[in-house]
């Protein structure tokens, strides 16, 4: 009853890795990952809810050669700007790192396979699906048509919220008293919240959705 979640500190994977512990009753074992993105602060508050549910191992994993081989992401790359929410909705926007999702599921099939640990969670949404093709559920099918390709272990990548909006993800947590100050959403990764950028944006409109005002 083993899984390892990758866990980067916001919202939806804070819930995620909640979900995991609470109501799949499951061993976790935390991933999180230092890719350079600009709100590298995040990490912080993923070893903090890593604490909260404890996990058996948190592991955090330096990638940030990432940042010399992907010029035209601006969540890595300084020199670009992070657009506000209307400029950002479109298929890869700005805010897209070239193959994130496929470099962190491979570390973490690594991981989990010498842990002897046949799943593996992530916390793809739905709102997700525009610009990050990644986070869709045909992407979620196809990397588990290819685990199943392993002779050894086999282990399935699983994703249960990809259906669900951030809205409806953040109502499970509530559930589960998942403490959102506890969680870091802005792309900027400045001392606060922007309140602009396409996640701080869709941040607030979830809370609002659900007749909470989000103090972050």
């Amino acid at each position: 009853m083993k899984a390892v979640v990758l866990l980067s500190g916001g919202i939806d994977s804070t819930t995620l890795i909640h979900y995991v512990k609470k109501i799949l009753k499951k061993d976790v074992y935390a991933i999180s990952f230092i890719y350079g993105q600009r709100h590298s602060k995040e990490i912080e508050y993923a070893k903090y809810q890593a604490k909260v549910v404890n996990v058996i191992e948190h592991k955090i994993i330096d990638i940030s050669f990432l940042k010399e081989l992907i010029k035209n992401s601006a969540l890595i790359n300084k020199q670009l700007s992070i657009p506000r929410w209307e400029e950002a909705q479109k298929e890869m926007p700005i805010t897209y790192v070239p193959f994130r999702n496929l470099i962190f599921l491979s570390i973490s099939l690594a991981y989990a396979e010498s842990n002897n640990i046949d799943e593996i969670y992530y916390a793809a949404q739905r709102q997700d699906y525009i610009g990050y093709w990644d986070c869709r559920e045909d992407f979620v099918n196809i990397m588990n048509n290819l685990t199943s390709l392993n002779p050894g272990i086999k282990i399935k990548i699983l994703a249960p919220f990809v259906n669900l909006r951030k809205s409806e993800i953040i109502k499970i947590g509530l559930d589960l008293n998942v403490d959102y100050t506890k969680t870091w959403s802005c792309y900027k990764g400045e001392d606060e919240p922007c309140g602009i950028c396409p996640s701080c944006v869709d941040r607030k409109r979830a809370f609002e959705e659900l007749g909470i005002y989000d103090i972050k």
